[in-house]
């Protein structure tokens, strides 16, 4: 899997269950809040200095997705997509990459069909079954937990490019 890590140019990653942990709340007044881990969002600093691509491909359209993708500079945040092949094809696009040059982080049925498509598939610890079963790597931290992170750190030390340089500057 290292080679394959070697390739990563660009990662895409669910929402719900993955840079959280599948709880959506919604108050009385219909104001939706979900959690997001700050060591997810460091993760995805350093993959920027690193000159990796993000991308966010969401089946549930949220605007506190697109604050949080806004927040992190994402490269790009496709929300509301469903099935998400289609906003793969145009994130392929779009960034003029190849399938083996992407990672993607998911954790549900509804990222199946990108995950058999991509070169590196991850699956984070509380994904169902049948993503465990496709998947490449599992992490072992939960969705919103830091899996993301531990996938960033997986990535970039397979490149060589994990250090101090990132996290001291």
């Amino acid at each position: 899997m290292k080679d394959a890590l070697k390739k990563i140019k660009l990662v895409a990653m669910d929402v719900d269950g993955v840079l959280t942990d599948g709880r959506i709340i919604i108050d009385s007044n219909g104001v939706e809040t979900k959690n997001f881990d700050v060591q997810d969002g460091f993760g995805i600093v350093f993959l920027k200095k690193c000159g990796i691509k993000t991308v966010i491909i969401s089946a549930r359209e949220s605007g506190v997705v697109a604050h949080r993708a806004k927040d992190l500079k994402i490269d790009k945040a496709y929300v509301g997509v469903y099935p998400k092949l289609g906003a793969y094809e145009s994130m392929l696009k779009e960034f003029n990459v190849r399938d083996e040059e992407v990672c993607f982080i998911g954790d549900d049925v509804a990222d199946l069909g990108v995950m058999r498509r991509c070169g590196v598939a991850i699956a984070v610890a509380n994904a169902v079954f049948e993503i465990k079963q496709i998947a490449d790597h599992v992490t072992v931290r939960r969705g919103g937990a830091g899996a993301v992170r531990e996938a960033i750190e997986l990535i970039l030390r397979a490149q060589g490019t994990w250090g101090p340089q990132l996290y001291e500057n």
